[in-house]
């Protein structure tokens, strides 16, 4: 048994999977928490506070975190310290620059800011940007030695340290919003501390930094950045309009939130079979193999959409189920907008892997493309739905109302406003969709121009992989039985 936990223990690929399951979990525990204490305004305060943080993360770390990667990867010596110099300058500039920027805005327009419930995030993220430095820095540098191992440990201080704040929070001190984003800045700043203290975030080399290293990460960094930031919109952009939205505003970002986060069961799956399908593609196509990146995007996008496929039935069946767990009472209207995420999860392997296998074959400026499109399609669908859409919902709502009570009928179990807004945020989630099938579709013509696929395979291949994938599963649990 020791010898099994000290395997496992080093286990890069068990190590990477255990860091994306602790951010999940965690994440979870935390909208679980704050769903019941926090009232819907104030949740939607929140999540655009974290939300609109995290698009500035993928900013700020898409320009240097690939590749500090890539590069770190194959150096040593006094090109590695160079490197992790430039990794800091780049960062703290950036850092510096987005902060400025930010409190100019909210000096400038604090009114607009305060009314849109963006003023967490104006005010604080810019302090949040410094404290979680060293954090990130040390994150990109251990990434690129492999030692997940401590990255782990990173996660479990930094999202595990503000779940315990939240248990004692909702049970003892009972405190409001802007006090738990107190409490979110001292964990990123303790996180921080122990990077320090270990010495794993590389400050020491900030000095060593020239120009030649700078230019090294921001050349390779200028597509990655598109390509993040681009990603980070698909996701964000919902909330964010929803945010800045007279009608919905931050109680729609609460509703619109907990059925979105439910979207996770999906993707973390997903994650882990891009980890590894990722750098086989990736060999295969530097050996000018292009039969085997085809075998693999065929395997794996039509063999995760079949793995999945249970997972959706379930989701559909108990959508209520899972809203009432992740959010409590209070959101179970919005049960039908999880039902409508798990549709998007059909479609959620096959546009992933169109990505995944352009930036395999070196093609990241068509990923890059893809990415814009479906990004373009969702934000001109959102605007759409929450600002015109949501108004003639309303009216059709009232007018029906009115009409059906003078019948003395009653058909919708709503008042005008609250039918308008749920079928609204409905909307929204159905655009989600509507840009997958987008990307979908310019991601396999970039990639029939590249590789010539032969789309049946998708369903053949992927049949075949997915009853590997449940051979292996099930041999695995007979030979723990047997062992038993």
């Amino acid at each position: 048994m020791k010898a099994l936990i000290t395997n496992i223990s080093k286990n890069k690929n068990f190590l990477s999977l255990a860091s994306n399951m602790v951010v999940a979990v965690f994440g979870f525990l935390s909208i679980i928490i704050l769903a019941r204490t926090l009232t819907p305004n104030y949740l939607g305060e929140w999540v655009l506070y974290i939300t609109a943080g995290n698009f500035f993360e993928m900013l700020r770390f898409g320009i240097t975190r690939t590749a500090i990667i890539r590069f770190l990867s194959g150096s040593k010596g006094e090109e590695r310290e160079k490197l992790i110099g430039s990794n800091w300058m780049i960062g703290l500039i950036s850092t510096i620059i987005i902060s400025v920027f930010l409190w100019t805005i909210n000096i400038i327009f604090p009114q607009s800011i305060n009314d849109s419930g963006f003023s967490l995030f104006f005010i604080w993220y810019p302090i949040l940007a410094f404290i979680n430095l060293p954090f990130n820095n040390a994150v990109s540098i251990l990434h690129a030695e492999q030692r997940f191992d401590k990255i782990l440990l990173i996660r479990v201080i930094n999202v595990g340290g503000f779940v315990l704040f939240l248990v004692f929070n909702i049970f003892i001190f009972k405190w409001g919003v802007l006090e738990i984003l107190y409490a979110h800045l001292v964990v990123n700043l303790l996180t921080s501390i122990v990077c320090l203290l270990y010495k794993w975030d590389g400050i020491k080399h900030f000095f060593k930094a020239n120009k030649k290293t700078n230019k090294i990460i921001l050349d390779f960094g200028k597509y990655t950045t598109g390509t993040l930031i681009g990603s980070n919109l698909l996701k964000s952009s919902d909330t964010f309009l929803l945010g800045l939205s007279p009608f919905l505003g931050t109680a729609g970002v609460a509703f619109y939130s907990i059925p979105l986060k439910l979207t996770e069961i999906l993707e973390i799956p997903l994650r882990s079979y891009v980890a590894t399908a990722f750098p086989r593609m990736s060999k295969a196509s530097i050996d000018n193999n292009k039969k085997l990146v085809k075998k693999i995007f065929y395997s794996y996008s039509g063999g995760l959409t079949f793995l999945l496929l249970p997972i959706i039935i379930i989701g559909l069946i108990f959508a209520e189920e899972f809203v009432l767990i992740l959010g409590g009472p209070e959101y179970i209207d919005t049960a039908n907008i999880f039902r409508i995420f798990c549709i998007y999860g059909l479609f959620i392997p096959i546009d992933k892997f169109t990505g995944v296998t352009l930036d395999s074959i070196n093609k990241p400026k068509r990923n890059f493309y893809k990415v814009i499109y479906m990004a373009s399609a969702n934000i001109i669908g959102d605007i759409v739905a929450i600002f015109m859409m949501s108004k003639f919902l309303f009216v059709f709502a009232v007018v029906s109302l009115l009409f059906y009570s003078n019948l003395g009928l009653n058909i919708i179990p709503y008042t005008g406003y609250q039918f308008s807004f749920i079928t609204t945020l409905e909307l929204v989630a159905f655009v989600t969709i509507l840009f997958t099938i987008i990307g979908i579709i310019v991601g396999l013509h970039y990639l029939n121009e590249e590789i010539k696929l032969n789309y049946k395979f998708v369903f053949t291949e992927g049949w075949s992989f997915f009853k590997s994938i449940i051979k292996d599963i099930s041999g695995n649990i007979i030979v723990k039985q047997k062992k038993l």
